[in-house]
């Protein structure tokens, strides 16, 4: 939801008048940030249909007629110019609602899932974070790069530092499990605590899963090295502080990796959540191929984090080549021209 955002917010800033309508599921997690970030929400009932039991699949059936009626609805009181779809299989009762409605398709991932390329059968255009990503569509793809939202792209490396009391004669190690935490990176993580803050400082976003783990980690910690590590179970408002900060991180690797760490040029080292498809590992490819980062597979992390961590610590020219890699694939104006292709379908409309 982090890309459409940004692309609302560079909407906004092109032609403050544009209504906008972000369409949901039902009980879904976006409806709380959609309005704090003072959009317009309403929902509509979806279900997934793939890879789910005969009894889900009978439920999401009929949650996808639903879905459609519900849809109609707000095609009909809204009565949009154009439809934003940037994945997940809410967006496919409305796509079937709204297919006579120009549509553009924003697609973050290299490779698309099963419910992107279900909707890319809709999409008049399809916008995409890589070139790499072309071989998957037969339609009309444009090359945009992924969305950061301003208040992300708003930090600088001494901004960051300050708000989260980094000193800036150690190197920064970023961990980022996500909201929900990466428990196989926590773990990996907490056992080698000692050793790495003896030359590192570590901002480390647990997730609230293992929260308590890690607190109790931390006691353990002496005061110099309580004093070098930074833990929390999420960061929404500072995020960009933590990217701007690191010199280093470890994560996951969605989407927002193929965006965020190019625009501040971050090396990673990326740990592909093995229960998700393939999309992550494709991604992480993408970003080792170019030299941007390292891959670790998610079983092998708790044996070989340590050794990589120090490998690049102890390495700045080594981290330098890195960053000038990542950063090469950065794409800034990514929300802006993501808004200038809905402007114009919306236009043609």
């Amino acid at each position: 939801m982090y890309p459409a955002l940004a692309v609302f917010q560079a909407l906004y800033a092109k032609h403050p008048d544009v209504e906008i309508l972000w369409v949901g599921g039902e009980n879904g997690m976006e409806a709380e940030l959609v309005k704090h970030a003072g959009l317009p929400f309403t929902s509509i009932p979806a279900g997934g249909l793939h890879g789910v039991s005969l009894r889900v699949l009978t439920r999401s059936l009929t949650q996808l007629g639903r879905g459609i009626l519900a849809s109609r609805k707000i095609l009909r009181d809204f009565r949009p110019d154009v439809l934003f779809f940037t994945g997940g299989f809410v967006a496919g009762p409305m796509a079937i609602a709204g297919r006579h409605v120009p549509t553009l398709l924003y697609v973050p991932d290299i490779e698309p899932g099963l419910a992107l390329k279900s909707l890319s059968r809709f999409a008049d255009r399809i916008a995409v974070s890589a070139e790499d990503s072309k071989k998957y569509f037969a339609r009309k793809v444009i090359v945009t790069g992924y969305p950061v939202r301003p208040d992300i792209k708003a930090w600088t490396r001494k901004k960051g530092r300050a708000a989260l009391k980094l000193v800036d004669d150690l190197p920064v190690l970023l961990v980022v499990g996500g909201s929900k935490g990466a428990r196989t990176i926590n773990q990996a993580l907490v056992p080698q605590l000692s050793a790495l803050l003896d030359k590192a400082q570590i901002v480390h976003l647990t997730g609230q899963l293992d929260w308590e783990a890690v607190e109790t980690a931390r006691a353990g910690l002496t005061s110099i090295q309580k004093k070098r590590y930074q833990a929390y179970p999420y960061l929404h408002e500072q995020m960009g502080a933590a990217l701007a900060a690191a010199d280093l991180v470890i994560a996951r690797a969605g989407a927002s990796a193929l965006g965020e760490f190019p625009y501040f040029g971050l090396p990673a080292i990326l740990v592909p959540y093995p229960h998700a498809w393939r999309y992550q590992k494709v991604n992480v490819d993408y970003l080792a191929q170019h030299g941007a980062a390292i891959l670790v597979p998610d079983e092998l992390l708790k044996y070989e984090l340590l050794t990589v961590v120090n490998d690049l610590l102890n390495d700045p020219s080594r981290r330098q080549v890195m960053k000038k890699a990542m950063k090469s694939l950065v794409r800034p104006q990514a929300a802006e021209d993501i808004a200038e292709q809905l402007l114009d379908l919306g236009g043609k409309r």
